[in-house]
């Protein structure tokens, strides 16, 4: 049966050429693709390579990777990632590690945003099961879910509380995360906007209209996908 992750990751260390900088962002599908690349050691050397992700961090250095810090990149060729879902437009939800707003960062500052999994990610509208995820200052945790409530009635908002000690999940940023999960989503444009001009709001996991290409894997074959 085949790997639909590793399938996605090797078509993407194809679009890969020697010299560029590029970004990875996390999950399996990118670890993957870390592990093609670093097979060959010449193209690896040639790369400078920059991550949104702690853990893909760790394994890029692991592989002797040359990395650069996110602060230091102001463009970068492609940036790798994958997503929750993403729609015909390519506009994806990446709710699920918290890391966004780095992702964000990585992705604007990329010629080339593209996502990277499976053909499951894949749907025509976005899937409100999966929730829109929220990073903010920790003081603004009052206003920011009284603004929340009041722009979007009959959201449910839902604070990320750590597993590992009492208290709040806190973000790398040292903010709080929290996820706002909808009945059906609102528009998207509109919803883009509102969420960022909330005051105490540092980023959300709506990508936008940000990905130029989508790379996916199913049973029949890779899928490469432009926004409609």
């Amino acid at each position: 049966m085949t790997d639909h992750k590793q399938a996605a990751a090797k078509a993407a260390a194809t679009m890969i050429s020697a010299g560029q900088t590029i970004g990875l962002g996390a999950g399996k599908t990118i670890a993957f693709l870390a592990e093609h690349l670093s097979a060959d050691p010449q193209l690896m050397q040639s790369l400078r390579v920059t991550s949104s992700s702690f853990d893909t961090t760790a394994l890029l250095y692991a592989k002797g990777f040359k990395l650069v810090a996110p602060s230091l990149i102001s463009r970068l060729d492609i940036y790798f990632d994958g997503c929750d879902v993403f729609d015909r437009q390519l506009n994806a939800l990446k709710s699920g590690g918290g890391i966004h707003v780095m992702e964000k960062l990585l992705a604007a500052a990329a010629d080339r945003f593209i996502l990277l999994g499976d053909t499951g990610k894949f749907e025509a509208t976005l899937n409100p099961k999966y929730p829109l995820a929220i990073e903010f200052l920790p003081q603004a945790l009052g206003i920011v879910r009284s603004k929340i409530s009041l722009l979007f009635p009959g959201t449910k908002f839902a604070q990320r509380m750590s597993t590992e000690k009492n208290g709040a999940l806190i973000s790398d940023n040292g903010n709080m995360l929290a996820d706002v999960y909808f009945d059906v989503f609102p528009d998207l444009e509109q919803l883009d906007v509102q969420v960022k001009m909330i005051p105490g709001i540092v980023g959300h996991s709506l990508f936008y209209r940000m990905a130029h290409q989508a790379v996916i894997s199913g049973d029949d074959g890779i899928q490469h996908i432009y926004p409609a």
